[in-house]
């Protein structure tokens, strides 16, 4: 053989090698694209779970199954009320019918209206200047500790004076007023806003607020976007407690030195034993509370705290 067929069989081989070593490499390259293509359909399809969860997590906070129940509890309540006052057969137990004919009656004369606002407007201000007034101290009892130490004896006072004791102190100085009614009320509810909001405060990540600093956040934005965020979950259970017990509080200051409200037409049925009347007004002002922690308080605990589900 010569040396130009040597070196023609020579260059053939090489080719051959190279092109065998070539569709190896495409091959590879090949699964490697395929597994690519599988690992990034494999995320695209957890992520389409993930998505699809949160959807029907959404569609079933709309769904009315929920309310449903409630009202199916609050029927079977009516019912045992209702054979409840058929078996007592007494004037002292009225039954539902009864009850919600008062209630039509008291609304028709615009009685249970007017009573019904002017306790809410009570409630409303009390309640506010109470978390105001709460928050503030609580956060800085949690962020500062010569604080807390200075007002915690003030705060163990506040949780431990009874309400009545504080209600009638608050007459005999400012009056028989509504200045003094909302005093009373928001001086009760105060202390124990302030013990929820500063265990919330002392839970708050450090960490998080190290990284609005390193990232120059200015004190508003850290207030409202690092802050506060994370203290919405004591600032609702404080909301709640503080409803829960403002309500009660407002109708003890009206009975005791008010001329209107629920609290006033509670005392003058209590007089006259209508037992139809404080039914009837109980039943619209419970009514109303579980209006407002349906329609408003949990919506907005859910709108608050959407981030952490995120």
């Amino acid at each position: 053989m010569t040396r130009v067929d040597q070196r023609g069989s020579a260059a053939s081989l090489a080719v051959a090698h190279n092109g065998s070593g070539g569709s190896k490499r495409g091959a590879a390259v090949a699964a490697e694209t395929n597994k690519a293509g599988e690992l990034g359909t494999k995320r695209g399809t957890q992520r389409g779970m993930q998505r699809g969860m949160q959807r029907g997590m959404q569609w079933n906070r709309l769904l009315p199954g929920d309310v449903g129940m409630r009202v199916a509890s609050l029927a079977v309540f009516a019912l045992i009320w209702h054979f409840g006052a058929l078996f007592a057969q007494s004037s002292t137990l009225p039954g539902p019918v009864e009850v919600l004919a008062r209630v039509v009656e008291e609304t028709v004369a615009l009685e249970l209206p007017t009573h019904l606002a002017v306790t809410l407007s009570r409630v409303a201000v009390a309640f506010a200047a109470a978390m105001l007034i709460g928050t503030a101290i609580g956060i800085a009892m949690g962020r500062w500790r010569r604080v807390d130490q200075f007002l915690d004896a003030w705060l163990v006072l506040g949780l431990n004076i009874p309400a009545l004791v504080t209600i009638i102190l608050c007459y005999v100085w400012f009056g028989l007023t509504d200045v003094a009614a909302i005093v009373a009320v928001a001086i009760n509810k105060i202390p124990t806003v302030v013990v929820t909001v500063r265990e919330g405060a002392r839970a708050v990540d450090r960490r998080l607020m190290d990284v609005a600093r390193v990232y120059r956040l200015g004190r508003w934005r850290t207030l409202t976007r690092v802050y506060l965020p994370q203290l919405v979950p004591y600032l609702m259970a404080a909301a709640r407690s503080g409803l829960s017990l403002i309500w009660k509080i407002v109708l003890v200051v009206e009975l005791l030195g008010r001329s209107n409200g629920i609290g006033f037409q509670l005392n003058l049925f209590f007089q006259f034993f209508d037992i139809a009347g404080i039914l009837a007004y109980t039943l619209v002002f419970a009514a109303i509370v579980l209006l407002i922690e349906g329609c408003v308080m949990r919506p907005l605990e859910r709108r608050l705290s959407g981030w952490r589900q995120t």
